[in-house]
């Protein structure tokens, strides 16, 4: 009598983890509300007051700059090029710095925001993409709402991205973590620095409250609609030089402003590339910041691109 020899044991690809996380609750859906709607009604209330050429002084649009810049950085080279997609390695300093400023934005605590990107790349302008226009049809009225639904609307609904599908290792490192944490304080000192800066300087109750109003809440609401562009105006009008999935296009009214991210095409065709304005005349100033992180040692293994990959990406 023989016996059987028993079969190997067969590995069995675990199955996903769910796209959606347990729904946001109220409390949450309050405070997204709140960091929306506040600054979007200031922008309203001093762009009049701009026209008139009434409040806004000097030292409103210098501090404004300035936060604008660094903020924005935060999100274009911090959460979207390094921590999304790693274009290139940073030292513990720079990551944390990058983390921090990122939060100055006022667009989502670190490891959310990430997690949201990369679902967004994972279903780029298909059904499970968080963000795309193009998920209601192609009719006028669907492009109308697709076009709502891509710039802010989805922000008002109650889906959260899985973080531990999306972004388990940033929800696995400490230092993020904690940054991830005070998220709250960021967004705190993103409106209040300007105010202090403005009282100071100007050594006036007015001068804080109009750095305030101009600097803090104006300068995050326009912030927020040029991010939200990207996602908005780059997946629905522009050329599109390079192949990808998606309809994701290149929209330069928007390079200056955005830091580079309106070159969007050719960062859907290659997503880790540290670089996404690539031909004459593509400013991106978020590539040539990394670039200078790079000369000074903070960043390494950057992945900038070369002639030869260009050329298998672009399109037919």
């Amino acid at each position: 009598m023989t016996t059987a020899t028993p079969s190997p044991p067969v590995d069995t690809p675990r199955p996903k983890k769910p796209i959606l996380a347990e729904q946001a609750g109220r409390a949450e859906l309050v405070t997204i509300r709140v960091f929306l709607i506040i600054p979007f009604l200031a922008l309203l209330a001093v762009v009049p007051a701009a026209i008139w050429g009434w409040g806004v002084s000097w030292v409103d649009i210098g501090i404004a700059t300035v936060f604008y810049a660094v903020s924005t950085l935060g999100i274009t080279v911090g959460y979207h090029r390094y921590f999304t997609h790693g274009a290139f390695k940073a030292n513990r300093g720079l990551r944390i710095a990058l983390a921090v400023a990122g939060g100055l934005a006022a667009q989502g605590s670190v490891i959310t925001w990430v997690a949201d990107h990369r679902r967004h790349h994972a279903f780029s302008d298909r059904a499970g993409d968080p963000h795309s226009p193009w998920l209601f049809g192609t009719s006028p009225m669907a492009l109308l709402r697709g076009f709502w639904h891509a710039h802010m609307g989805w922000l008002f609904g109650r889906d959260r991205t899985n973080v531990d599908r999306f972004a388990p290792d940033l929800a696995a490192d400490a230092d993020l973590r904690a940054v991830d944490n005070l998220f709250p304080l960021w967004v705190t000192l993103s409106v209040g620095l300007p105010a202090l800066l403005g009282g100071l300087i100007t050594w006036s109750w007015w001068g804080a409250l109009s750095a305030f109003l101009w600097a803090g809440l104006a300068r995050v609401a326009f912030q927020h609609h040029v991010t939200w562009s990207v996602n908005s105006v780059c997946h629905m009008v522009g050329d599109r030089p390079f192949a990808s999935r998606d309809k994701s296009a290149n929209f330069w009214p928007l390079a200056i402003l955005s830091m580079g991210e309106s070159w969007h095409n050719l960062h859907h065709a290659d997503p880790t590339s540290a670089r996404h304005g690539v031909r004459r005349g593509q400013v991106d100033i978020s590539a040539r910041v990394i670039w200078v992180f790079e000369r000074f040692g903070w960043a390494r293994d950057v992945r900038w691109p070369d002639d030869r990959r260009l050329a298998r990406l672009a399109a037919n």
